[in-house]
C-alpha cells in the first residue's frame, strides 16, 4: 500500500469519527439534509491534517500548481496542511475573501500569490459548489491561473461538477459521502 493510500484511509477514518454528524441540518445552500459533514473537526486534528496535507500536496504537484487555496474558511486549514508536509515544499497557500476589505490593498485573494500564479483550488466539503465557484471568479479577477480543483468530501450533489465547469478542468475528490456514510437513508 502506498503512502497516499494510507493517507486516504487515515483521512476517511478521521472524517467518519470526527466530522460526520447524523441529524437534520440546514446547509449553506439553504437545503436541509439528514446529516452534516463538518470536515474541519477532522482536518484540524493532527492525523486528519497530515493526511489531507499529503494528499493535497501530491495533487498540487501532479497538476503543476505552485499555490493552494480557495474560499476562506475551507481553504485555510487545507492550504496550511499542504504546505506543512514534506511534499508541500515549494508550495504557498492563499485564501479568497468573502468580502473585499475597504482598506489596505483591497484584494480578494490574500497570500503570497499574484497574477499568473498557478493555483489548485481546494474546498473541504462540497454540496452545490457555489462558494467555490464565486472564489474561482475572484481568483480570475486577480489574474491567477487555475490548474485544477480538489475537494476533501464530495456530498455527490453536483458541486464537484459545478466547480469543474467553472475551472474548465477536472476536480479531484479525496472522499465522497459514500465513503463516510454508506448506510445513509437517501442513498
Amino acid at each position: 500500500m502506498s503512502s497516499l493510500d494510507r493517507a486516504r484511509e487515515t483521512l476517511i477514518a478521521e472524517l467518519r469519527e470526527h466530522a460526520l454528524i447524523v441529524g437534520e441540518v440546514t446547509l449553506s445552500s439553504g437545503r436541509t439534509a439528514s446529516y452534516y459533514v463538518d470536515a474541519r473537526r477532522a482536518l484540524l486534528r493532527p492525523a486528519g491534517f497530515r493526511a489531507a496535507g499529503e494528499l493535497i500536496a501530491a495533487a498540487a504537484t501532479r497538476l503543476g500548481a505552485e499555490a493552494v487555496g480557495g474560499p476562506v474558511m475551507a481553504a485555510i486549514p487545507l492550504a496550511c496542511a499542504a504546505i506543512a508536509v514534506p511534499g508541500g515544499d515549494g508550495l504557498v497557500g492563499f485564501f479568497v475573501r468573502k468580502e473585499r476589505k475597504d482598506h489596505g490593498l483591497q484584494h480578494w485573494v490574500e497570500g503570497p500569490v499574484g497574477p499568473g500564479a498557478r493555483c489548485l483550488v481546494v474546498e473541504d466539503t462540497v454540496t452545490t459548489g457555489g462558494s467555490t465557484v464565486t472564489a474561482i471568479e475572484r481568483m480570475r479577477e486577480e489574474g491567477l491561473e487555475i490548474t485544477g480543483g480538489l475537494c476533501v468530501v464530495d456530498r455527490l450533489a453536483g458541486g464537484a461538477e459545478a466547480i469543474a465547469e467553472a475551472i474548465g478542468a477536472p476536480v479531484e475528490t479525496l472522499t465522497t459521502i459514500d465513503d463516510l456514510y454508506p448506510e445513509r437513508p437517501e442513498r
